[in-house]
């Protein structure tokens, strides 16, 4: 099978172990072709990134996903590290760096507050997309489209049921966005990528 678009899954989990939301949506996805899977505290136990690896791994995809737990409001540091690192100037912005525009990228994350926590006079004061904010806008500066995120919110009341229905919806959602089976303008529109498969239904 021919794939329109190659996912390459930055996944950064300290504690792979202990999830149950992560874990599942990993496993949701480990068959689907065209998507690779890459671990990132398994590959780099000792955080020393092989960038000119991890570059090499952007310029084989077209769609890139930081999938991680929200740890106090971010990412796992190794994800930061890999920033830092793996997204140099010359390679992925500046006058040279143009090796990634025109790329796709979002964010996959799980949250143990509930939505309502995540928006003005909540809990947490800010939404989703305000504090993901500097992931867009690194994104953004590299020439790549930051698409809505793919959130699965209040993970410590989840039951059995909830966890195989949300891998179920990043399955579909994936393999849309591989397929191109939305218009960009369909995908922007959404809050959360999540809200893709009611645009589905609705057809």
């Amino acid at each position: 099978m021919n794939v329109r678009n190659r996912i390459l899954i930055l996944f950064a989990h300290p504690v792979m172990h202990k999830s149950r939301i992560n874990r599942r949506l990993i496993e949701s996805i480990k068959d689907v072709e065209g998507v690779t899977i890459h671990k990132l505290y398994e590959e780099y136990p000792d955080f020393h990134i092989d960038v000119n690896r991890e570059q090499q791994l952007l310029l084989e995809h077209d769609i890139i996903v930081w999938q991680h737990p929200f740890y106090w409001y971010s990412a796992p540091s190794i994800l930061k590290e890999w920033i830092d690192l793996v997204l140099q100037h010359g390679f992925a912005y500046g006058r040279e760096g143009t090796a990634l525009r025109g790329k796709q990228v979002l964010t996959s994350i799980t949250t143990g507050g509930r939505i309502d926590a995540y928006q003005s006079g909540g809990r947490n004061e800010f939404s989703i997309p305000q504090f993901l904010a500097p992931f867009n806008r690194t994104a953004r500066l590299c020439g790549m489209d930051y698409l809505p995120p793919f959130v699965v919110h209040g993970t410590h009341m989840f039951s059995e049921e909830g966890i195989e229905e949300a891998a179920r919806k990043y399955r579909s959602i994936l393999i849309s966005l591989r397929d191109e089976i939305f218009s960009m303008d369909e995908i922007m529109q959404c809050y959360y990528l999540n809200d893709l498969l009611e645009k589905s239904e609705k057809r």
